[in-house]
């Protein structure tokens, strides 16, 4: 059984121009919004980091339909701006594509490394909220936030820290409203929404 995985696969629609991320071991990276439509009509909108050499060919970006395999990244953002933990998906492959339908797939597996907060709806939808550890290369890992629902969520309250977990589902944005000092500000979270958990085995598509 792998004890880390962590697959991205999307489809969908270059939302902006990319900008110059950081640079890494002479390797320039660039950052670009992109957004997948739901089922629902609803968007959405992540940003993507890509090699400046993946994207040369594909520019001008904006507008462009991509397929992108990659894994979901976070950074801890000590600057004071914005939210704390910023997360990413981070492209291996990049293509342009014709197909129409979005697609937003995702699968982890990793370990707790927060006991998981468990809620209700006002309508007693049972809700976990969960911060996973998903190691990768070089002694560092992904701390991905991920929330549950119904049943699911019920299995995910009962975790414990240190606990491995594998899931599958979406990764998702979520536009919230946040109180700065009195003053409502609008604040986008983005996270991993649940849709079943992996059994052993189940980590290869």
């Amino acid at each position: 059984m792998e004890e880390t995985c962590n697959q991205v696969f999307l489809r969908g629609e270059a939302a902006g121009e990319p900008c110059v991320s950081h640079e890494n071991h002479g390797q320039r990276f660039c950052r670009f919004p992109f957004s997948v439509r739901r089922l629902s009509g609803q968007t959405d909108d992540l940003y993507v980091i890509a090699t400046a050499g993946q994207l040369a060919p594909l520019l001008p970006l904006a507008g462009r339909r991509l397929a992108i395999e990659g894994q979901l990244r976070s950074f801890n953002n000590k600057s004071g701006c914005g939210s704390r933990l910023v997360i990413s998906v981070f492209a291996r492959l990049l293509t342009a594509t014709d197909e129409e339908d979005d697609l937003n797939h995702i699968r982890l597996r990793g370990v707790l490394c927060k006991p998981p907060v468990v809620r209700r709806t006002p309508l007693g939808r049972c809700i976990s909220d969960m911060m996973l550890a998903v190691n990768r290369r070089y002694g560092r890992a992904d701390y991905l936030p991920c929330i549950a629902w119904g049943q699911v969520a019920m299995v995910t309250g009962r975790l414990r820290v240190g606990d491995c977990l594998g899931l599958e589902g979406r990764v998702q944005s979520r536009v919230y409203t946040k109180l700065i000092d009195g003053c409502p500000q609008d604040r986008v979270a983005y996270e991993v929404s649940v849709m079943h958990l992996l059994e052993d085995g189940e980590d290869d598509l």
